[in-house]
């Protein structure tokens, strides 16, 4: 049993970066020619929202989304949320519609065609480089000066232990919705990492609930409120996460 189960997990992974390359090679004189400019970044926004959604019902993942609160049109947003899985990735692109910019680990760019693009229209960090960071404030301001959101996992990557429900937060996030003066829309991901973590042979088809607070507004706060507006989003998020949990171990009671 524990062999066939080993060959679903290896099959179902490999079927995973099949669904990512699909729609890319289908659609790929479109994305082309969308990122030839900056401009045309919402057009390829609104194909990433067709790929994100093809590989999570192709991967046999269903969205359970409670909203708070809903983003308006042509207002630019910072998106946080928890981070466990690349299927955070897909997830955030098909439930916000407002079009956003990651900012993310430059590890992914090794990832066939998906790299291509990934390179191209994100916003690249090397968080071993405090030169890397600095640009990437550069670049954060020009897409938000567009009229574009931002979208940041502050935990700087996916912890390496995985019994970590929530690690500690960056400040970077915080810093540019602060200097920016625009809302912080906070979301916690409860399935993601027991669909599809890191780990190898793990994972399964099924539900991916989720919950988009209430938006948190920086108007006027400074850089002194940083640590404290982080501090204040990571709680809301942790609590989401245990409420989640609570949920869970009252069904299985």
């Amino acid at each position: 049993m524990k062999g066939i189960k080993i060959v679903f997990w290896i099959l179902w992974r490999i079927w995973f970066y099949i669904l990512m390359a699909i729609p890319i090679l289908i659609m790929l004189p479109f994305l082309l020619a969308s990122i030839i400019t900056e401009s045309g970044y919402p057009y390829f926004f609104k194909m990433a929202r067709i790929w994100a959604k093809f590989i999570l019902f192709g991967m046999g993942f269903y969205y359970k989304i409670e909203r708070e609160q809903k983003l308006e049109k042509h207002k630019s947003y910072m998106i946080v949320a928890n981070h466990t899985s690349m299927t955070d990735i897909m997830l955030t692109l098909a439930i916000i519609k407002n079009p956003f910019v990651f900012v993310g680990k430059k590890e992914l760019v090794k990832i066939p065609l998906f790299g291509f693009f990934y390179k191209r229209t994100c916003i690249l960090v090397d968080r071993s480089s405090s030169k890397s960071k600095n640009e990437v404030f550069k670049r954060a301001q020009s897409r938000l000066n567009q009229g574009l959101s931002i979208c940041i996992f502050p935990e700087g990557g996916v912890p390496d232990d995985e019994s970590i429900l929530l690690d500690e937060f960056k400040d970077g996030a915080f810093r540019l919705a602060i200097e920016h003066q625009i809302p912080i829309v906070p979301i916690v991901y409860a399935d993601n990492k027991e669909r599809f973590s890191y780990t190898f042979l793990s994972g399964s088809p099924g539900t991916m609930r989720g919950k988009i607070f209430s938006f948190i507004d920086t108007k006027g706060l400074t850089s002194e409120n940083r640590k404290e507006l982080r501090d204040q989003v990571r709680q809301l998020i942790y609590k989401g996460l245990l409420q989640f949990k609570k949920k869970d171990q009252k069904e299985i009671a």
